[in-house]
């Protein structure tokens, strides 16, 4: 049997994505083999393909999280059983696929009133927001933060969340069309940091306070002047680095305000399976009650390209999930 998947040999181009067809998998003991419905993109996918991120072995198939249904289950599975809905995002990469046969204690039950393309939509970027929000720092405490790329895939979910903690959230944006749609989210102050001094205009907007905590998911271009925005022992979380690889940094850099810098990885954060499942189930509640409202592009699957193409130029908001094909 063969199947769609965007396959890579070497690192490359958006331009070079492209379905072609390959073997099904087949499962092992431990594995779930899911046919996908939706699947979602992430700025990581972009990383990996440019060899950002290494890839351990070649060829590979792109993805890090998709939506769909159970079509067979390993003798060792327990958890899961033929039909049900099911999702992932913590297994690595190998999502851009019609079909997956992934390790059982990488999934998670989407008995929800989600859509596919919601759960798609939400999970890998809501699993981040969780992690961010509530266990790499408890956000409350900060009371005042800042989110670069707002208006972007993990931003929006996390800001929304942030705002319905009684958080108040400064944000920066890449440029004037996403204004408005930042405004939506509940972001008390925005500021696009192509035109402005974001540092100078923290320094402005908290009266020389500056912030307790800053998410940095752009990395190169912001990181070095996102500490000179923290308050005294305020801490800096580097979570992406959608603007290239981050430089290295003097520690010295952190000496005179007693900061704090981390680099964490959701994964790490969410490989207990107890822990994952929790944490998958508060994502999708929140959205059921309205807390995220995921602002979601479709994509057909043959439309890879595109999608990898327009999300990073940051042409885009909110999520991108890639539909793929039923047959």
């Amino acid at each position: 049997m063969e199947m769609q998947a965007v396959l890579v040999n070497k690192y490359c181009k958006a331009k070079d994505l492209k379905p072609i067809k390959v073997d099904s998998p087949k499962i092992r003991a431990n594995e779930v083999l899911i046919r996908h419905s939706a699947i979602g993109v992430n700025f990581f996918d972009i990383c990996f393909r440019k060899g950002q991120y290494t890839i351990s072995s070649m060829p590979a198939i792109l993805g890090m999280e998709a939506c769909g249904y159970v079509e067979a289950v390993g003798s060792k599975v327990k958890n899961f059983h033929e039909g049900e809905r099911v999702a992932y995002a913590t297994g690595g990469i190998g999502s851009y696929c019609q079909k997956r046969a992934i390790a059982e204690q990488f999934v998670v039950s989407a008995q929800n009133n989600l859509s596919d393309v919601q759960v798609a939509a939400v999970l890998h970027k809501g699993l981040m927001a969780h992690a961010l929000l509530h266990r790499v720092y408890i956000a409350k405490r900060a009371k005042r933060i800042l989110i670069h790329a707002v208006a972007g895939g993990v931003g929006h979910i996390l800001c929304q969340w942030a705002k319905h903690l009684g958080i108040e959230v400064i944000g920066t944006v890449g440029n004037e069309e996403k204004i408005g749609f930042a405004k939506s989210l509940g972001c008390d102050h925005i500021i696009n940091y192509k035109k402005e001094d974001f540092v100078q205009r923290v320094t402005e907007i908290t009266n020389q306070q500056g912030v307790g905590l800053v998410y940095d998911g752009v990395g190169k271009d912001t990181l070095h002047n996102s500490l000179q925005c923290l308050w005294p022992m305020g801490m800096c979380v580097n979570y992406g680095e959608a603007s290239g690889k981050t430089e290295p940094l003097d520690l010295n850099y952190l000496f005179a305000n007693s900061l704090y810098v981390t680099r964490p990885t959701m994964a790490m954060y969410k490989s207990n399976r107890t822990e994952l499942v929790l944490s998958a189930n508060e994502v999708f509640a929140a959205t059921e009650k309205g807390v995220i409202k995921p602002k979601i592009t479709t994509y057909d699957f043959k439309d890879v390209a595109k999608a990898h193409q327009d999300l990073e130029s940051r042409k885009t908001t909110g999520s991108l999930v890639l539909i793929p094909p039923k047959n």
